[in-house]
């Protein structure tokens, strides 16, 4: 059998292609059966900053990092999208991957989301249009906005700050979910 497949290589590279298929088709099913036992963490997490409506009946989730280049350039297409259709919620995860400056940059979101909500997608906006993303420019962001300083920076020592990415990378990591921004 092993000189008759060494002869025949055509086999051995459909048998491969076959074998590949397979391993799709089961990485495939398995993703479906996460987001099936996910669907509450994905799209209805409390700690996720909405823009859009928040009750739309269209829903798309970024997982995304202030200082991902991608996820910057991506910034005018949800722009885009948000305004051209009003019943689009669009949720964004929180994915700080990108080091210690988007790390400290996304407590301060957390935290401004949590003091004033309704200055969330304003603040989204700001950091993902402008340079680099650290824990200065996010809270010169936040106080621009009309967040008091003192009470943002309490907030930013919240646990439930780092329970939120906790989860967030518990959920990336179940649905094979290793860059920004995914969708």
């Amino acid at each position: 059998m092993r000189d008759y497949l060494l002869s025949n290589p055509e086999i051995l590279s459909d048998m491969q292609a076959e074998l590949e298929d397979r391993q799709r088709e089961e990485q495939r099913l398995a993703l479906l059966d996460a987001i099936g036992n996910s669907s509450d963490a994905i799209f209805n997490a409390a700690y996720d900053g909405i823009v859009g409506n928040p009750q739309g009946s269209s829903t798309v989730v970024e997982f995304f990092d202030y200082n991902c280049g991608f996820c910057k350039r991506a910034y005018d297409d949800m722009a885009a999208m948000v305004a051209a259709d009003s019943e689009l919620r669009f949720v964004l995860k929180e994915f700080p991957i990108l080091g210690p400056d988007s790390q400290k940059a996304h407590i301060v979101s957390m935290a401004l989301r949590t003091l004033a909500p309704e200055k969330y997608g304003e603040f989204h906006r700001i950091l993902l249009t402008s340079g680099r993303a650290t824990e200065e420019a996010a809270i010169a962001a936040a106080t621009g906005l009309g967040v008091d300083e003192a009470a943002l920076r309490a907030e930013m020592r919240n646990p439930a700050i780092a329970d939120a990415f906790n989860e967030t990378y518990q959920l990336a990591q179940k649905l094979a979910i290793t860059g920004t921004p995914s969708y």
